[in-house]
């Protein structure tokens, strides 16, 4: 075995938060049809799968500028679908903040270790912490409150059981917040 415990937990970790993103955002892609938000959700798993992915070093210019404009362009179309409702600002919340992450740890900050170290973390990291922090929470509660009243009936608009929706959302935010934990 080659390196520290500590890099083989770091290295664990980082594949159950790949696992954790890629199954969510195979889930959303599965009920994405006819729904704009599930679609949307099942891009924003698949991109987190992908920044997660530990490669050590290698590669990381080309991932940073692909998922750069990949979640340009999800934060271009949460703003869009923002004109039917505030319901998606969460959308564009996600998308900018992995735009930000995609920029702190591009290859030039080795993944904003050294940064974040020596300066502490930024306000943006902070106030997106609390966000998801919060985001997290509200969530966890609605998903546990949701076990009095569910109905074993699909959602017809969203494509799946109530409980499967929101656990995926929960799962994806907290692996949002456990990827700016680690900024």
């Amino acid at each position: 075995m080659h390196g520290s415990a500590s890099s083989l937990t770091t290295s664990v970790s980082s594949w159950l938060l790949v696992l954790l993103c890629a199954v969510s955002g195979a889930y959303c892609l599965r009920r994405a049809r006819g729904s704009d938000g599930a679609a949307a959700e099942a891009v924003m798993g698949f991109g987190m799968a992908l920044m997660a992915v530990p490669l050590g070093g290698l590669g990381d210019g080309w991932r940073a500028t692909v998922l750069g404009v990949v979640f340009c362009g999800a934060a271009l179309h949460a703003l869009w679908l923002l004109r039917g409702g505030p319901h998606h600002a969460h959308h564009l919340v996600g998308s900018l903040t992995m735009v930000y992450m995609v920029l702190l740890a591009g290859p030039a900050s080795e993944h904003g270790q050294e940064h974040s170290q020596a300066a502490g973390p930024p306000l943006l990291t902070g106030a997106l912490l609390l966000y998801y922090a919060g985001y997290v929470v509200l969530g966890g509660t609605r998903l546990i409150t949701a076990g009095d009243t569910v109905s074993p009936r699909p959602i017809a608009e969203r494509g799946g059981p109530t409980e499967l929706v929101r656990a995926c959302r929960l799962a994806m935010g907290m692996g949002m917040l456990a990827m700016l934990l680690t900024m």
